[in-house]
């Protein structure tokens, strides 16, 4: 019986990688595609070797075979690490020097979903308009096939030990009573953090470790942390950390069971980083004028960069960074990788508690605190970046053009109360609105205001 060929669905592709619902929009045929259109974009680039990995996702293993079986269809060379977690497969690629690194991964979504991302051989993700020739190669079907004797090499690796030891020389715990809690989340993490802290010999309970696709015990997306929470404070634990799907996203629990932001996180990190490093901290345009209030009077220069995994790796490396800081919970210390293993974070602050005999407790409640806050208003798709381009003009006019930043979404910084982001969402028909504000008084007054702008030029859209 012959089945009708399936039409490769555009909307698989999004800006910084692809993703789908398995069986819906997204086959293993379609991964064999990318496979090949991937190789056949390496080979315009005289690229010529790539790491395959996956994380633990029912269909991650037949979907990274499919794309392996694309890439060697193209005359690519492959390296297969298997399911691993993000930080083991993009270790493996850099300590390889190959060309590229592929990992097949939904991150935080839910279980029916998968995809892959893309990143050069030092970690960096590939680029919106990187992305986009891959995807014009499969869907206008400009992939070349190579015949049998140019075919790729295949052969599998496994450097979980090297990462490891590679670990273990850059963190040395000899005598400490630290005690971290980790939340593994049933994700990829579970194959590899726990044996990290012990060779490193850090004191660690473990909450779901096991890897489990169904995420029994909480989402991918680590944002339900109550189990967390209460085992930090049940052990006495120093702090606690939670891994996406896949261990690229890290979030930290303080000893007080309190959720700490990335933009307290990353602060707290960039204060111990600049002692002995000098350059600028990135942060993107939804985070925290904490930062700037904290670190600039240290010296630091904050580089505001627009929201996504490959902004912070491409200008970390691009602007010799001390230290990148994305407010979904992605952080890059190019001392250490390009890339955003979220492995390094509770190592890092599990080394800055040993130097300074501090609580993380403490280290927060130093902080100023600035209210924050978000509003998501419906838009249709059609219209959201006609609103923000509308919206752009106007508030230029009101605030004055320096005073409006349009890198990502419409950044309005009013001097020392607080700012205001107005940003189309890139996969769902919203408007988001964060402001933040030096008093609770003053962000409720900036997100009316802006929330009626916004709202205002919506309406006006829809009837236009």
């Amino acid at each position: 019986m012959h089945t009708k060929k399936r039409e490769i669905s555009a909307d698989i592709f999004r800006a910084y990688d692809i993703r789908g619902i398995y069986n819906d929009d997204l086959y293993p045929e379609t991964m064999l595609k990318i496979g090949l259109g991937l190789g056949t974009y390496a080979k315009e680039r005289s690229e010529t070797s790539v790491v395959v990995g996956n994380d633990i996702r029912t269909t991650s293993p037949l979907l990274a075979n499919a794309l392996i079986s694309g890439l060697l269809s193209s005359g690519v060379d492959v390296t297969n690490v298997g399911t691993t977690s993000f930080g083991v497969s993009a270790f493996s690629g850099w300590l390889l020097k190959k060309d590229i690194i592929a990992y097949v991964t939904a991150s935080h979504l839910p279980p029916e979903w998968n995809g892959v991302k893309f990143y050069s051989g030092a970690g960096i993700g590939f680029s919106a308009a990187e992305n986009g020739k891959i995807r014009d190669i499969v869907l206008y079907e400009k992939e070349v096939m190579v015949s049998w004797p140019d075919a790729g090499n295949y052969h599998d690796v496994d450097l979980r030990d090297e990462y490891i030891e590679w670990l273990a020389e850059r963190f040395k715990f000899e005598v400490d009573e630290r005690r971290i809690v980790l939340d593994c989340g049933n994700g990829s993490m579970g194959l590899v953090a726990l044996d990290v802290m012990k060779r490193v010999k850090l004191k660690t309970d473990a909450l779901f470790p096991n890897p489990d696709p169904s995420f029994p015990n909480r989402p991918s997306e680590p944002t339900e942390l109550g189990a967390l929470k209460a085992a930090v404070l049940r052990n006495g634990a120093d702090f606690g950390a939670a891994f996406d799907g896949d261990g690229d996203r890290v979030v930290i629990v303080d000893d007080l069971g309190r959720m700490l932001s990335a933009d307290q996180c990353g602060t707290i990190i960039a204060k111990d980083l600049l002692v002995d490093h000098r350059g600028p901290v990135l942060a993107n345009v939804e985070c925290s004028m904490l930062i700037e209030r904290v670190l600039e009077p240290l010296g630091a220069k904050i580089v505001r960069i627009p929201v996504g995994h490959t902004f912070l790796t491409l200008e970390a490396k691009r602007r010799n960074a001390v230290l990148g800081i994305e407010s979904s919970g992605h952080f890059v210390i190019p001392s250490f990788f390009l890339f955003d293993d979220a492995m390094i974070i509770p190592l890092k602050l599990a080394e800055i508690l040993v130097k300074t005999g501090r609580k993380v407790s403490e280290l927060v409640d130093e902080l100023p605190q600035f209210p924050k806050a978000r509003e998501n208003l419906e838009c249709d798709d059609k219209l959201k970046f006609e609103v923000i381009r509308i919206l752009a003009d106007r508030l230029a006019d009101e605030y004055g053009a320096d005073r409006v930043d349009t890198m990502d979404g419409l950044r309005i910084d009013r001097n020392e109360d607080g700012w205001v982001l107005i940003r189309a969402s890139n996969t769902s028909p919203l408007i988001r609105v964060t402001v933040e504000g030096a008093t609770d008084a003053i962000m409720g007054k900036l997100m009316r205001k802006f929330v009626g702008i916004v709202e205002d030029a919506i309406r006006k859209s829809k009837k236009a």
